[in-house]
């Protein structure tokens, strides 16, 4: 199935974006930052107004706009929330993003929400739920969702493909995009003990239209054993910034996202983030942090 077209907007350019926090609105709206877009989590801008519209409407004027969503439960075995996506339609409409994207994970059952995103099995049952809601997404909305591959601590026993080749159906499926995000591949790979190199060779870069970076935080046990969680809350690791570097040499440049939604720091330290971004993209990935993966 194709997605469809959707309103009318700027393409992200293949450059560097940030997160939009509010908190450092003052100083984009008086530095006018050379960054290559910002994006905002959709459910933070769900209500009709005030401050926060705003500021994302003087934000968009200027700047390509990505729109993350965190609330629609893809991957879950109920069906969509149809209100969930009749705000969600009504957002898209009003700022008509560059670029919408969700994730590959469930966040709610029967009317019970949780403030996570939880991983799923990856087998047939998965997949023909997962493919119908993205249609259903994509349908509601008018867009081409990207599909962002997830962080993950466990593996399912119960699984019958690779994560890869799972998103790669979805894709041929759907005819939706992807969403690579660097730093979820690092900390999978860590904590179930696969190569992220060879995941990096088998996923289907052809359909990525964004990708994120971000840090993250190391767990150590008793036993010696580290833990990553996804944490965004600090830099991007060297090891995050050496996968980055291959994908961008595999792909070129890319829209490429620094996230960081904890532990928000200055405006100055995201975007210094944001330009070793460019600068490896400046120089085909050649300019990237030695690390083994």
């Amino acid at each position: 199935m194709n997605a469809p077209a959707g309103p009318t907007a700027p393409a992200l350019p293949a450059r560097a974006g940030v997160c939009f926090k509010p908190q450092h609105w003052p100083a984009i709206e008086a530095e006018a930052p050379e960054v290559g877009f910002f994006e905002v989590h959709a459910e933070n801008y769900m209500g009709e107004g005030g401050p926060p519209h705003r500021m994302l409407e003087a934000l968009r004027a200027r700047w390509p706009l990505s729109l993350h969503g965190v609330g629609l439960s893809i991957g879950g075995a109920g069906a969509l929330d149809r209100d969930h996506l009749v705000r969600l339609r009504a957002l898209v409409d009003r700022y008509a993003p560059a670029s919408f994207s969700e994730h590959l994970a469930w966040s709610s059952h029967d009317g019970v929400f949780f403030n996570d995103l939880l991983p799923l099995p990856y087998d047939e049952a998965t997949l023909g739920r997962v493919c119908a809601h993205v249609e259903q997404a994509q349908e509601a909305l008018g867009l081409r969702l990207l599909l962002e591959n997830p962080s993950a601590y466990v593996a399912f026993e119960s699984a019958t493909m690779a994560e890869t080749d799972f998103l790669a159906e979805v894709v041929r499926r759907t005819g939706c995009g992807l969403l690579l995000d660097v730093n979820n591949v690092y900390v999978s790979a860590t904590n179930q003990g696969f190569a992220p190199a060879a995941y990096l060779d088998a996923f289907p870069l052809a359909a990525v239209g964004e990708v994120h970076v971000a840090g993250h935080a190391v767990e150590v046990g008793a036993d010696g054993s580290r833990l990553l969680i996804d944490s965004h809350d600090r830099r991007v690791d060297a090891a995050v910034w050496a996968l980055y570097g291959r994908v961008v040499a595999m792909t070129g440049p890319l829209p490429t996202l620094v996230e960081w939604d904890a532990e928000i720091p200055e405006l100055d330290i995201l975007l210094a983030e944001a330009a070793l971004v460019d600068h490896v993209m400046l120089t085909g990935g050649a300019a990237r942090h030695a690390c083994a993966v």
